[in-house]
């Protein structure tokens, strides 16, 4: 290191953060009132009726989106979870996970879609993804705690930076990657570029957009476990506090239903972003020709 250089750009962040603070306050106040009535609602739905409800509706949505099969997985997978007294920590992490995988959908899908369409725009906003991308997962924590104070807000702010890079790139991604020949069979009939969008692009794409919800949906669930360490409720709050006692009961419990949460939402999503492959149905014979009239044959000359 040489002696007396150094370049101070942790002043400068916190700096910038206490500026941002002083600045902005009221918009983040907002914010914080907005995310904070969104997860205790969603909490409430997930919380207040009997376990017995939420697992009958998780194992519907199962079986909808890719069969029995899953549908018996996700039940036994539950019932392990309230069998492990987890369920009401269970449902807190999952009503955080899907409050901020929600927001974070929100923005990626169209700064995806905006990227697709502008090649300035996509040239700004992919050094910020690989900036979001590369960032340590706890260093997301250190800004959230200063504009949001500790609680649900910091995890959820955290969690949607953390998560929200690969639902813009497999967004831009897949609209890049619609063949060039159907958008312009679009243009030559007269579509106008919405309607390309919306009829020809989106739908072509649409596989794509999904892979890229469910790796926000998989990220967000990872990082609200970390999030307990600034005060968010749910699973990670256990997991710390087994780490911190080297409880590995706790641990092992607190861990176990994250995973089963965490397979639940892989395999949900999943099967609703598969294209479902309708059975060819078997060409119709064409019926066989019918033979041709003989032609009258000609009189043969005496």
């Amino acid at each position: 290191m040489i002696d007396g250089f150094r370049i101070p750009l942790g002043d400068w962040a916190k700096a910038f953060i206490g500026w941002v603070t002083d600045t902005l306050g009221l918009f983040f106040d907002v914010i914080a009132t907005i995310f904070t009535g969104f997860y205790d609602g969603v909490a409430w739905v997930l919380t207040t009726p009997p376990f017995w409800v939420i697992i009958l509706v998780i194992v519907a949505l199962s079986f909808w989106a890719k069969g029995w099969k899953l549908a018996l997985g996700a039940a036994i997978g539950l019932v392990v979870i309230v069998g492990v007294d987890q369920w009401e920590k269970a449902m807190q992490t999952l009503a955080l996970t899907l409050v901020a995988a929600f927001i974070a959908i929100l923005i990626a899908i169209p700064v995806g879609i905006w990227a697709s369409r502008s090649a300035r725009v996509s040239a700004v906003v992919r050094p910020v993804l690989d900036f979001l991308q590369t960032m340590p997962a706890f260093v997301y924590l250190i800004p959230a705690i200063f504009l949001f104070s500790v609680g649900v807000v910091p995890g959820i702010v955290a969690t949607i930076l953390f998560a929200v890079a690969p639902g813009v790139r497999l967004t831009e991604l897949g609209i890049r990657g619609v063949d060039a020949e159907v958008v312009e069979a679009g243009h030559a009939f007269g579509a106008t570029p919405g309607r390309i969008l919306r009829q020809i692009q989106l739908p072509l794409a649409m596989p794509s957009i999904m892979a890229g919800v469910n790796q926000v949906i998989m990220l967000s669930l990872s990082m609200v476990v970390i999030a307990s360490m600034v005060g968010a409720p749910g699973l990670g709050k256990d997991i710390i506090q087994a780490l911190s006692r080297i409880d590995i009961g706790l641990g092992f419990e607190a861990g176990l239903s994250v995973v089963i949460i965490a397979m639940i939402l892989d395999r949900v999503t999943g099967g609703f972003g598969r294209a479902r492959k309708r059975p060819a149905r078997p060409a119709a014979q064409a019926p066989a020709p019918k033979a041709a009239p003989a032609e009258a044959s000609a009189p043969v000359a005496a």
